[in-house]
């Protein structure tokens, strides 16, 4: 089982596999669109012979997708502008932020507005004069288990004068919460702070542990979205 970015850097190895009697089974939960992770999603059903559990997981992350669009189209809102940063180093250096893929693409899913997407193309730090001269609306910090950087999901100089400082719109995700298809319910947590009258029927976090709980063997206990 590869991911497609793995296949391709194979090249003519998975030849080489596959005449071995080997078969490669490819997957694309990186491409992050709703197309590719239901492909990849039903992918594992066929090769696992759980084809309706597999439909039935499809199926609940392209509606909630859906849902997340058709709420936001029919209030005609504009998009906030989203700043978003992986929170591994601190509050003393910038960190990366995103633009086409993992959390940019999951800004794009929510309906916002990624302010790194003209200046970074897949992942890097953004000049942090461009922060302030975007002025975010909301700020999204990611951050991961480890404890290596104490305080690592605080924020940087200078961003007490942000939009989304003043308005107390900092929000803390979880790193491990993208590039899968448990990422529904970082998208619809997204979507929440983005458009918060339009979600307050939902709960992201509470819909990440009941999916590890009907289709998974543990059950994830912390807090995985949290904000101001």
């Amino acid at each position: 089982m590869l991911a497609d970015w793995q296949y391709k850097g194979l090249g003519a190895d998975a030849d080489r596999l596959e005449k071995l009697g080997i078969p490669v089974v490819v997957v694309d939960y990186n491409a992050q669109t709703v197309e590719r992770h239901v492909a990849s999603t039903l992918v594992f059903g066929e090769i696992t012979g759980h084809q309706a559990r597999a439909r039935e997981i499809a199926d609940l992350y392209k509606t909630t997708i859906e849902n997340v669009h058709k709420r936001i189209a029919a209030a005609g809102k504009p998009k906030p502008r989203v700043y978003v940063e992986f929170g591994n180093k601190g509050p003393s250096e910038y960190s990366f932020t995103y633009g086409k893929n993992m959390w940019g693409s999951m800004i794009d899913l929510a309906q916002g507005d990624n302010i790194a997407a003209p200046f970074v193309q897949w992942w890097g730090p953004i000049n942090p004069e461009q922060v302030l001269a975007s002025n975010p609306q909301v700020v999204l910090i990611a951050g991961t288990e480890s404890t290596k950087v104490p305080g690592s999901l605080l924020i940087g100089e200078g961003w007490q004068n942000l939009e989304a400082i003043k308005d107390k719109r900092l929000y803390g995700v979880y790193q491990g919460a993208s590039r899968s298809i448990t990422d529904f319910a970082a998208i619809q947590y997204l979507a929440k702070v983005f458009y918060p009258e339009l979600f307050g029927d939902i709960d992201p976090e509470g819909n990440y542990k009941a999916f590890y709980r009907k289709y998974l063997s543990v059950t994830p206990e912390c807090t995985f979205f949290t904000g101001l």
